[in-house]
């Protein structure tokens, strides 16, 4: 018998890592093995502490913009995607570079350049200040695109010509406030072209669908993951919708024991860029006072791999 009190855990899958946070890690510890230590990396590879610490360790370096890598140094670009000028740039310095940008990314980076060379105006659903954002514009010539975040942006929208615009969406938005979205400019703007196929990355949308799928049995959800990453921050939002109280945390040491109060069922997930590691911890420490159970809900199965850049796939 135990003095604990029971804790039932609901865990969410899918969770954690996606392909392309897993390809972009290890885009990284490859060009270590190749080049040696170190290798600079162009913003954080992806938005989590605990995986920027574990690379810094092997030997990488994070710097904010190229000017900080010094000649002849490998550089790695993240996986949120960079603006056009960076690899130029890289180039004309002669800096030997890898872009690590998730593959579902760089598919909206190309469909941005065709619509644009169509003559359409892009209406990009996203969150201003985001480095995928950031990415997606520098793909197109300055003014070609423009940031709607919400349905207020979408309602007061005055475009100069309203019968020749697309849209398309950051990968990692919420899918319901997205739809809300898009539901006002397809209302006003009758002739917008979608894009080809669902911008918001499948990872994405499995993470919330898996969320959802477990909110009404929780008496609380907690979130693995960053402040700055975009779909760990969605995934609160998702079960806060469902009407659950949810918070993020990072690590398990920044659990609130508070939070738990009067909590017979907790839902845990993890964002895309969380390793599986810090689930695990988290359930180790709440086991330190409660009586845990596990069981996980899956309701899907991610099978997708994307291939490393050339240059490293005999390293691999």
């Amino acid at each position: 018998m135990t003095d604990k009190p029971a804790l039932e855990l609901l865990i969410a899958a899918p969770r954690g890592f996606c392909a392309g946070v897993d390809r972009a890690i290890r885009i990284v510890e490859l060009a270590i093995e190749k080049h040696g230590a170190p290798v600079y990396v162009r913003h954080e590879i992806v938005h989590n502490k605990f995986v920027v610490d574990s690379l810094k360790a092997k030997g990488a370096i994070f710097v904010e913009e190229l000017d900080e890598v010094p000649d002849g140094a490998p550089v790695v670009f993240s996986a949120h995607g960079v603006p056009k000028s960076v690899p130029a740039n890289a180039e004309a310095r002669g800096l030997e570079y890898l872009d690590a940008t998730c593959p579902l990314v760089s598919k909206v980076h190309r469909q941005a350049e065709r619509l644009v060379a169509a003559g359409r105006h892009i209406l990009f659903i996203g969150h201003a200040g985001h480095p995928e954002v950031i990415g997606t514009f520098g793909q197109v010539p300055a003014g070609a695109m423009t940031l709607i975040e919400n349905v207020a942006d979408a309602e007061a929208l005055q475009p100069a010509d309203a019968d020749n615009l697309a849209f398309l969406t950051q990968t990692t938005l919420s899918v319901d406030d997205t739809a809300e979205v898009v539901r006002v400019l397809q209302r006003r703007f009758v002739n917008m072209q979608p894009p080809r196929g669902e911008d918001i990355c499948y990872a994405t949308s499995n993470r919330q669908a898996a969320v959802k799928a477990i909110a009404s049995a929780c008496d609380a959800v907690l979130v693995i993951g960053a402040p700055n990453s975009s779909n760990s921050v969605r995934l609160v939002e998702v079960a806060q919708r469902e009407g659950v109280r949810a918070a993020l945390i990072q690590r398990a040491v920044d659990l609130d024991w508070a939070f738990l109060e009067g909590v017979g069922t907790l839902g845990v997930s993890a964002g895309a860029s969380a390793p599986e590691l810090l689930v695990r911890e988290l359930v180790d420490l709440l086991a330190t006072r409660y009586d845990v159970t596990e069981r996980e809900e899956e309701t899907t199965r991610e099978t997708i791999a994307f291939k490393l850049p050339r240059a490293l796939e005999q390293a691999a």
